[in-house]
């Protein structure tokens, strides 16, 4: 509009400006000269201030953005893509922004144990096309500064004060969820999409952040003492297992062994068995075949020619000569006694 207005001021100050012009008249028999004004074909430069105008009906909008077309303040009932549009002179385009769009704050809170917490927090968002038009006409292009910022300052503030400041370190991907869900959840009313949010940065005041060093240092100290007598009762326990598995081995072994040792017997013994069976089978077959005239053969086979030097008899053992001495007498006993 007030492009218009410049063009039409432009065109009618050119069109009286070029009117003027000098003219020549005569006074008291001198040639003087004076300004005066009347059309001329030079004001036909005026009609340049029309391009004033029609730089004034046309607007382009950029990619990513929504016109919002606007009549002396009204906003239209349609919007503009991105593009050169061209509209009335006493109109207007508001370009809102689709694309995806960052914001941070800074801000300090309290959490639940009463410690002083600055927060960095950032989000992502955007708005739709079809809801551009709603957004102006209910909030307008402030809406960031208008409607976010204070939602998203007392979305981190309560989430942050559910949590001691202990837990806000420990949890802190559980508090950026928490408060993203309640941004969602608000700003979904306000037709502003939440894309994305980060707790960036959480600060606690020089004498709670020595507390918290100092806290995890004794921690810290407390399980490597732990796992120094964890090891040494788990290197007792092996030990011990050790010989336990030692002794148990020794044991089965001896087992074992005597097993073994009494097989051994067992086999031998069942070997002497076998044999004495077999034995016995073999003299009683011998038994049943021998015969005197066999066992004559045998005997006579098995001498070597020799006679014996000693006879058992029921008076003991006798030496041959012994045998013969007691024979010869035996026979001169036996003989009868001459006739006188």
């Amino acid at each position: 509009m007030t492009i218009f207005v410049i063009g039409l001021i432009a065109i009618a100050v050119l069109y009286v400006l070029l009117g003027i012009c000098k003219e020549k008249y005569s006074l008291d028999g001198r040639v003087k000269e004076r300004l005066t004004w009347r059309r001329n074909k030079r004001q036909w430069f005026a009609l340049c201030g029309l391009v004033v105008i029609g730089a004034a009906c046309m607007s382009s909008v950029p990619t990513g953005h929504t016109g919002i077309v606007t009549t002396f303040g009204k906003v239209e009932n349609y919007t503009y893509e991105a593009g050169v549009h061209f509209k009335l002179p006493w109109q207007e385009v508001v370009r809102m922004d689709n694309r995806n769009q960052k914001g941070s704050l800074q801000m300090s809170c309290f959490s639940s144990d009463i410690q002083e917490v600055d927060v960095d927090y950032s989000i992502n968002y955007q708005i739709e096309k079809s809801n551009a038009q709603t957004i102006y006409r209910s909030i307008g292009v402030d809406y960031y500064d208008t409607v976010m910022v204070p939602r998203i300052q007392e979305a981190v503030k309560s989430v942050i004060a559910q949590y001691t400041a202990d837990e806000l370190v420990e949890r802190r991907d559980e508090l950026s969820s928490k408060i993203m869900e309640l941004l969602v959840e608000d700003l979904a009313t306000y037709n502003i999409e939440v894309v994305s949010t980060a707790v960036e940065n959480i600060d606690f005041t020089d004498a709670f952040t020595a507390a918290v060093e100092a806290k995890q240092v004794a921690a810290q100290n407390k399980l490597q003492a732990q796992i120094a007598q964890e090891q040494a009762t788990m290197e007792e326990s092996a030990s011990a297992d050790r010989k336990v598995i030692a002794a148990e081995a020794a044991a089965e072994t001896q087992k074992i062994e005597a097993e073994a040792e009494a097989e051994v017997r067992r086999i031998e013994a069942d070997a002497a068995e076998y044999a004495g069976q077999k034995d016995a089978a073999i003299n009683d077959a011998l038994a049943g075949s021998l015969t005197e005239a066999l066992l004559q053969y045998y005997l006579i086979e098995g001498w070597d020619g020799k006679l014996p030097e000693t006879y058992v008899g029921d008076e003991g053992a006798l030496s041959i000569l012994d045998i013969a001495a007691l024979a010869e007498q035996a026979a001169q006993s036996a003989d009868p006694i001459p006739a006188e």
